[in-house]
């Protein structure tokens, strides 16, 4: 019979080996929204953690596992203040005018921040790097597509 269909002794369930979440390899660059966001999950993920008894193997390891994850983005993050540039940079807020002429508002933020339907992305993100240090009126080519940069916020 595989091992897959049998039972683990006690103690020596399968759920106490999850594997870590692989951290990028990527700097940790973070907006102070970011930061805060990374902040607010370590200590929810700490109280979780110190809630569960000792029989919560399952949601102990799970949780162990994320927090390690978040602990570990927490103790990496470099945080990128604000600035003021004519230029697309970390934390910037950018308008781009596509092909067809319908406009798009991305804001560029660290890669535990990004959400691409909320409009931020990843600064490791194609369209992101394409951006970076340009200016209003520059256009940039991504995947085959043109974007002219509209507006720097």
């Amino acid at each position: 019979m595989s091992r897959a269909f049998v039972r683990e002794p006690e103690g020596g369930e399968a759920f106490e080996d999850l594997p870590d979440r692989p951290i990028p390899s990527d700097t940790n660059f973070v907006t102070p929204e970011g930061l805060a966001r990374i902040e607010a999950e370590v200590a929810r993920l700490e109280a979780e953690l110190s809630g569960l008894s000792p029989e919560d193997k399952a949601d102990h390891a799970r949780v162990s596992r994320d927090l390690r994850y978040w602990s570990a983005r927490k103790n990496s993050a470099q945080l990128v203040e604000a600035f003021d540039d004519d230029v697309v940079r970390f934390g910037a807020t950018v308008t781009v005018l596509r092909e067809d002429d319908t406009r798009q508002i991305f804001r560029i933020v660290g890669e535990d921040e990004a959400d691409p339907a909320a409009g931020s992305i990843s600064y490791v993100a194609p369209l992101a790097r394409a951006l970076t240090g340009k200016g209003v009126g520059d256009t940039v080519t991504v995947n085959g597509h043109d974007f002219e940069i509209a507006e720097i916020r």
